[in-house]
This record gives structure tokens, sequence and C-alpha cells, in this order.
């Protein structure tokens, strides 16, 4: 980097602070600051929402995937969340933003308190919180593991830097500081993305053309979708799990849909994110399938290939524009995180843990949402020093198989709990599933793959507990029927529009084992 590449990086931060301080008028209570008061327009949500999906992860673990296996990374990642968001544009999304429009509530976990009891919410909302610092610390070493390589500080200096900007303008504006800084993210990306994509097609004249390059022995095996670890069982695994977590399993997604004015407004906004997951990231793939023909990456598991490549590459200027973009990706994710997260303590665990949290006012909340965001910030950073450490392994271990294998157990019941069809499982089934699920990661990651020789293949790692899960949270829902009218009714609410008079009927609670028929409500 040079003196031009510092001055696009420095532009940079102090537009995404701007931003912020601009945003900050915007924010006058909880409400603004966690779901942007139900007023952002579903083209913005539908950015937001996809931006919020990426990270410097990409650049490092998945490029490393990409420098190694070729297509298989487009095929076993991006595709599987545009189609699980296309899916989810009807079954999730418009659901998850009545929570806001017709419960009234600012935290995607709020709602469970009703829908099963306040143990639930209580155990998927720390759980949650304490999966999220791990998952946010491994985006901050993959943007300090990228920016050491540019400038060469240290992986603790970058993680300080990044992190201490991002707490700035996310803590001050909140969502609609989140969303305005994702679309000018969104913009660097493209602008950034296309001069890589260009630059690396340019060069491909060298190596026999686009059509011939595919026969370089540097690429065998490269153009097969599903090659390695990363075959059928992980694809499927894959993309029932990204069903979840890209509609709200991992909360940050979630409040897109609820900052949009109404359920028809989600809709559209998950509908143009799955769009731009399914053609966006074969422009950034591009280039890192072709690295191994233009640089040898320092790294076993390739993942510095792309930064080598972007400084062998582009001239100043650019270069400093697709460092930036690596910035973009990861401040989006990571702030969208922070402000989720901030929702379920404020909302969902304060009001638990301190009986005066119950009285606050809309000032004294929202100086403790701002308060607990830049706590979670804080814990995130220090949990980002910790990468590579023999706990946690490389960062692409930590996205792929804590976050993946840990966030089934944690949705499955926040998410099927807004479906009728699931409306018999109550919180004795939640509870079930959620901590067996737990416990199957455990087992599955640890004491069975220490005794299987070669280890657990990925894809049953990180698809086990959310099998078992699933299995539990539908089986004991099925055995103990927790279906009690006032569930029902607010099932009712959240898969229905308007004020209720025009509804379905309510079903008719299961009977209990001893054949005793409850009476059924409307409502």
């Amino acid at each position: 980097m040079n003196g031009l590449d510092w001055a696009v990086l420095i532009g940079y931060f102090a537009v995404m602070v701007a931003i912020g301080v601009w945003s900050h008028k915007r924010v006058d209570n909880v409400s603004d600051f966690f779901t942007a008061g139900g007023k952002m327009p579903w083209w913005l949500s539908g950015i937001s929402h996809h931006m919020s999906g990426y990270s410097a992860v990409m650049f490092t673990g998945y490029a490393g995937i990409a420098y190694t296996y070729g297509v298989t990374s487009f095929v076993t990642w991006s595709f599987p969340i545009a189609l699980g968001i296309a899916i989810g544009s009807k079954l999730f999304a418009p659901r998850i933003n009545r929570l806001r429009s017709r419960l009234h509530v600012a935290s995607p976990l709020e709602y469970l308190k009703n829908r099963y009891d306040l143990k639930t919410q209580q155990a998927l909302a720390w759980s949650g919180m304490l999966l999220k610092i791990v998952d946010v610390g491994a985006k901050w070493a993959a943007i300090a593991t990228l920016l050491s390589v540019f400038t060469g500080i240290s992986l603790n200096q970058g993680i300080l830097i990044t992190g201490g900007i991002t707490a700035v303008y996310c803590t001050i504006g909140g969502l609609w500081a989140d969303a305005l800084t994702e679309l000018g993210q969104f913009i660097i990306q493209l602008l950034a993305g296309i001069a890589m994509f260009v630059a690396v097609f340019v060069r491909l004249d060298d190596h026999g053309g686009f059509s011939g390059v595919w026969d370089s022995p540097e690429l065998q095996g490269h153009d097969k979708p599903l090659v390695g670890p990363y075959g059928t069982v992980f694809l499927l695994a894959f993309l029932f799990i990204k069903l979840f977590e890209y509609n709200g399993g991992m909360l940050n997604q979630a409040q897109r849909y609820m900052a949009t004015p109404n359920a028809k407004e989600a809709e559209r906004s998950a509908r143009l994110s799955a769009i731009l997951w399914l053609v966006w990231p074969l422009v950034l793939f591009f280039p890192m399938w072709m690295s191994p023909l233009l640089v040898e990456s320092q790294k076993p598991d390739g993942s510095d290939s792309y930064a080598l490549m972007t400084e062998q590459l582009l001239p100043h200027g650019l270069l400093g524009l697709v460092i930036v973009g690596f910035f973009s990706h990861t401040m989006a994710m990571c702030s969208s995180d922070a402000n989720a997260i901030a929702a379920v303590f404020t909302r969902d665990c304060a009001p638990v843990i301190w009986s005066r949290a119950r009285t606050w006012n809309q000032g004294q909340g929202l100086r403790v949402a701002r308060i607990a965001t830049v706590v979670f910030l804080g814990l995130s950073m220090a949990a980002a020093t910790q990468v590579n450490s023999p706990a946690f392994k490389d960062i692409i271990t930590v996205v792929i198989k804590w976050v993946a294998g840990l966030m089934g157990p944690m949705a499955i019941p926040m998410m099927l709990g807004l479906l009728r069809a699931f409306r018999r499982s109550g919180p004795t089934a939640a509870l079930t599933s959620w901590s067996m699920g737990l416990l199957a990661f455990w087992l599955v990651n640890y004491p069975i793959h220490w005794n299987v020789e070669g280890g657990v293949p990925l894809q049953y790692q990180v698809s086990i507990p959310l099998a078992v899960s699933l299995v539990l949270y539908i089986l004991v829902g099925w055995i103990k029927p927790e279906d009690t009218p006032e569930r029902l009714a607010l099932i009712e609410k959240i898969n229905t529009d308007g004020d209720g008079t025009a509804a379905a009927a309510i079903p008719t609670p299961a009977g209990p084992a001893d054949g005793v028929v409850r009476t059924t409500t409307r409502e």
C-alpha cells in the first residue's frame, strides 16, 4: 500500500462514521435503533440483508477453498444461501415482519416468551449471544489477517482498528446506520469486485483464454461442483442450515425483515437478497478460482491467495478500493450482528436479570442498547484474538464447524415456532431440541471425532446437530403436544395480516394424553 491506498481507506472510514452521525438523528427510541421503526424501504432492506451475510471470511477462508477446490466454493456456499433465502421469502420473511407489525416486538427472540415460555426464551437468547461472540470474533480475525498482509500491522492492531470504527457508527446510528453504510459498502464492493474480475480476466490470455484455462494443470478438478470434503451430503446439510440461518436464525437477517413496513415488503426484500446471492458471488469468486494460475499461496489452506493476487494485479488506488471492499464486508456483518445481539440483551435478557430494566423509559432503554452494542463488540474482539488457538483453530473452522454446527439447535425452535404446521411443539419440544442438539454437537465434534480414525467427516459434524434438533422438535411435539389456545392465537397473529377479523379459524388444540378435549378459542 502507498499513500493513495491509505487515502482511500481513511476516506472510507470517515464516510462510515459520518453516516453513523447522520443516522443518529433518525433514532429516537429503541424501536428505531433495532428495527428502523418499520420504515425501511424494501430495496434498502434487501441490499442490507444481502450485505450483512458477507464478511472478510469470503476473501480468506472461502478464497482458500476456491484456491484448493475451485467452483465448489460457489456451489456449496452462496448457491445454498440464495436458494434458502428464496424459499424463506415466502416461508419466513412475512411472518418475521409480523413479529414487529402485529406483536410490536423489537427483538427477534422477544416473541418466544409467549410462544413457548420464559425458560426457552432465555436459553435461546443467552446461547445465541455466546455463539455470536465467537462468530463475529472469527470475522474480526479474518479482516485483521488481510490487513496484516497489506500493511504489516499485527493481528491485534487490525482487530482494534476495524472493531473500534464499527463501534462508533453502529452504536450511535443503530439499524439505520447499518443499512445506509451497507448500501455504500455495496457500491464499493461492486466497483472493487468488477475491477478484480477484469484484471484477472485480462491475464487469462496468457493461459489459453477463458475457454482453455480449465485444462491447465493448476486448475485440475476446479470445474467440478462437488469435490473433497464438500460433497452431496455437505451441500444438502448446508442448504438446510442456510435456510434457517439466513432467514433469521442468526438474528441479524431477521431484523431486516422486521424493519420493512409490512409483510409484503419483507417478502420483496428477501427476493432481492436471493437474486443478489445467486448472481453477484459469481463475479467475486471467479478471480479466486483462477488464483492458482497467478499466485502461489504461502499458507497451507490458501487463505492468503486472494490478498496476494490483489497486490500483484491491481494498481495503487484500485488496490485501496479492494481493501476497502474487504472492510465493507466484515463491518457490514459485524455491525448488524452487534445490533441484533444488543436487541436480544436489552429486550429479552436484561428485564429478567435486572428488575430496574422492566421500568426503563425510552431514553434509558436506548442508552442501554448502545452500551450493550459496545460491550458485545468488545467481547467479540477479545474472542478474535483467540482464533488460531487450539480451542478454535483456523478461521474457516470457526465459521463452518462452530457456527453452522451450533446454529441449528438455536434456530429451529425460533424459526419453526412461526409456522402453523409445528403448533403442537411447545416449550418441552423446544428445550429438548435445543439441549440435545448442543449435546450432539459436542459428541460428534469431540469424543466421537477423537475416537474415529481420520475423524468425523465435516458434513456430519455440521449436519448431525441440526438433524437431532429437528427430529426431536417434531417428535416431542407429537408425543407431548402443548398447543394451548393462547399459543395458537399467537401463531395466528404471526400468520395473518390485518386486525385479525378475517383471520383463519384457530386450529383446535391437540387433546392431552388422558383424552380430555380442551375448548377452542378464537383470536
